[in-house]
């Protein structure tokens, strides 16, 4: 009697609509990006994977992922540069798909929102552009990214210049002041649907490194702490870490509240959401929201904010969704 295949079990802790609920095909990845099978072998279950502590590795992979699932034919980051989880970042687009939807599917009975039409905002677009590459492909939304750093900027520029089928899609902004979120990248006139961002949620170095090593030590992995996705200062920490961030993410929406029908944030820490919440209660909100993600044994939660009044939302709905 021949023994039964097991089918791999679903990520069923990802969205729905996510991509890569089901292992990887590393046949298929293969194929569209040779380059990776060089960093594929065999793991202590039989199974094709890599090793996840290899910078390289990681970065190839993310490129097949990206030419398979998305369609896009070059993306590359300069060394030492972020280089974030595909699935994890899939999710959040998905979720707010569904927070933008949200009214429209009561009126329309359409799922999701599809279109230039729609426009999102991704606060620290990062190196790798990995948002708004997501974003459009999927959905077909155009995005603004902004950055303070100017490796940044023109690699994430190059990757948009590269994809001659989405370039006129997404727009990069460098973003002149530091100390600034965004104040210097909302035009005067400009509607925004909904913005995102992925803020540095530590506070120092030494704290980035330090939740590396814990994290090493807890999936077993015996080397020096190293930050297997890379990341640059202003990528993985801030004074005041992610509290800070997005309290003055806070702050500045306020000026934009009539602009902008969504503001939303990861959070890694989830003892930060009570004082966030605060914080937004003594502003003008109309609605808020905590949406819970999970990637593996990584938690994390979208925050999310409006300001507009019923009134507002139906002349939003009727201007961006009839």
């Amino acid at each position: 009697m021949e023994e039964e295949i097991k089918k791999p079990e679903l990520k069923v802790e990802l969205h729905p609509r996510n991509l890569h609920r089901e292992e990887y095909d590393f046949q298929a990845l293969v194929k569209v990006t040779p380059g990776l099978k060089e960093y594929i072998s065999q793991n202590e279950h039989g199974n094709d994977s890599i090793d996840f502590f290899n910078y390289e590795a990681v970065k190839t992979l993310n490129r097949a992922l990206l030419k398979l699932h998305y369609k896009i034919d070059y993306w590359d980051i300069p060394d030492g540069y972020l280089c974030p989880p595909v699935p994890g970042r899939a999710d959040y687009i998905h979720h707010i798909a569904d927070l933008i939807g949200e009214r429209m599917n009561f009126k329309t009975k359409i799922k999701v929102p599809r279109g230039s039409d729609i426009k999102c905002l991704d606060i620290g677009v990062g190196a790798n552009c990995i948002y708004p590459l997501i974003g459009h492909q999927t959905y077909g939304w155009s995005f603004i990214g902004s950055d303070i750093d100017s490796v940044s900027v023109e690699s994430a520029s190059d990757i948009i210049v590269k994809n001659e089928l989405i370039a006129s899609e997404i727009e990069i902004k460098k973003q002149s002041d530091p100390s600034r979120i965004f104040v210097g990248i909302f035009k005067a006139d400009e509607v925004i649907d909904i913005t995102i961002c992925n803020p540095p949620f530590h506070e120092s170095v030494d704290e980035a490194r330090a939740a590396t090593t814990r994290k090493n030590k807890n999936l077993g992995h015996k080397e020096e702490a190293t930050l297997n996705f890379g990341g640059k200062e202003n990528e993985l920490w801030c004074d005041g870490g992610e509290l800070q961030f997005i309290s003055q993410m806070i702050e500045e929406s306020e000026t934009y509240k009539t602009s902008c029908y969504w503001f939303t944030t990861l959070v890694s820490k989830e003892t930060n959401i009570p004082k966030l919440q605060a914080l937004l209660e003594s502003k003008e909100i109309t609605d808020q929201r905590v949406i819970p993600m999970t990637q593996g044994n990584k938690q994390s939660r979208i925050l999310c904010w409006s300001y507009l009044t019923d009134k507002q939302r139906k002349a939003w709905e009727a201007y961006r969704f009839n």
